[in-house]
C-alpha cells in the first residue's frame, strides 16, 4: 500500500523563489546516515500525499506543502483550535552534495519517510 502513495509526489523545479501568504508550520524530522545513503522522517500527521513536494538541490532536500482541515463542514464553529492547518516547508542540509541520489518515498503512520540512495 505504502507503494501507491508515490504517484500522488511532485518533484518541483524551484519553489525557494515561491513566498508563502502566511505563517508556516515548520514538521520535526529525523535525518539518519546509512552505509548507501540517508533516510529522513519527517512528521507530517494528517497531510494528504498529494499536498506534498519534494525538491534536491546542491546539498539540501526541500519539502513543503500543506495541512488542510477536511474533516469540518462549512458552518461549523471551533471550540479550541490546537492543530496547525497551514502551509509547512522543511529544508534539510547535508554534509555533501545529495544531487543524483534516487529518492524512494513513502508515507507510514503519520510520517513521511524518504530514502536517499547514493548513486553508485
Amino acid at each position: 500500500m505504502a507503494k501507491s502513495f508515490n504517484r500522488h509526489f511532485q518533484f518541483i523545479g524551484s519553489s525557494k523563489q515561491v513566498r508563502p501568504s502566511g505563517p508556516l508550520w515548520l514538521p520535526a524530522a529525523d535525518v539518519y546516515q546509512t552505509a548507501d545513503g540517508w533516510v529522513v522522517k519527517v512528521e507530517l500527521a494528517g497531510v494528504a500525499a498529494e499536498d506534498v513536494e519534494i525538491e534536491v538541490q546542491g546539498n539540501v532536500l526541500y519539502i513543503v506543502g500543506c495541512r488542510k482541515d477536511r474533516s469540518c463542514a462549512a458552518g461549523v464553529a471551533y471550540h479550541q483550535m490546537e492543530i496547525s492547518y497551514s502551509r509547512f516547508e522543511k529544508s534539510l542540509s547535508f554534509p555533501a552534495s545529495i544531487e543524483g541520489v534516487s529518492l524512494d518515498h513513502m508515507f507510514e503512520n503519520g510520517l513521511l519517510i524518504v530514502h536517499l540512495k547514493k548513486a553508485k
